[in-house]
């Protein structure tokens, strides 16, 4: 496990040199390799152990509740009881996680924030499925969404199913074409929400 985390943190160093646009090809096979699923895995460990793992091998970060402290390498996450450590907080800012990982966040119960930043593999699907999960939908309060540009007005219209959602960021999203409505659709389904609107 060790030697993984420190291969894949190179790696993704490694995308910052300017190859050719072959390369995108194959950093897209490697960051769905990151996203796979392993449902024996999240059955061993529990869920929050086995989102973690998939979180931080993506390049996110994760918060525990009861810590302030983000959790960043994947080399140090925590030992002890697995049921000790829960996600409270997730910040996926310049991460490489896509819909195919999203099954890690099914049973996940805790998790009250989500920050989803310059995330290029974040579609409508992606917040579609997010906001079906039933235990997502009574703990997420906050949600963060900036600069992600294959999302548009209807991945964010799905949010509305996270009903004890009260605060929502959205910015630099130019799939976002119908923001009156989108302003009218949540004030209907969530009256008690913040939402705060950054966007042309």
């Amino acid at each position: 496990m060790m030697l993984f985390g420190i291969i894949s943190r190179h790696l993704r160093g490694l995308k910052k040199l300017p190859w050719s646009c072959d390369s995108r090809y194959f950093w897209g096979w490697l960051n769905a390799v990151f996203n796979k699923v392993d449902h024996e895995r999240i059955r061993d460990v529990g869920p929050d152990r086995a989102a973690s793992e998939w979180l931080l091998r993506c390049g996110a970060l994760v918060r525990y509740h009861g810590q302030e402290r983000w959790q960043k390498d994947y080399n140090h996450l925590p030992t002890g009881p697995l049921d000790k450590y829960k996600i409270q907080a997730i910040d996926a800012t310049d991460s490489c996680i896509m819909s195919i990982g999203f099954d890690y966040m099914e049973g996940l119960e805790h998790v009250e924030k989500i920050r989803l930043c310059k995330c290029h593999y974040i579609e409508d699907n992606c917040l579609q499925r997010l906001s079906q999960l039933e235990k997502l939908q009574k703990s997420i309060l906050e949600m963060e969404i900036i600069s992600c540009g294959n999302v548009t007005d209807k991945g964010i219209i799905a949010l509305c199913h996270l009903r004890n959602l009260k605060y929502l960021l959205l910015s630099d999203l130019p799939g976002i074409k119908e923001k009156e409505n989108l302003v009218q659709t949540f004030k209907t389904a969530l009256p008690s929400l913040e939402l705060k609107l950054h966007l042309k």
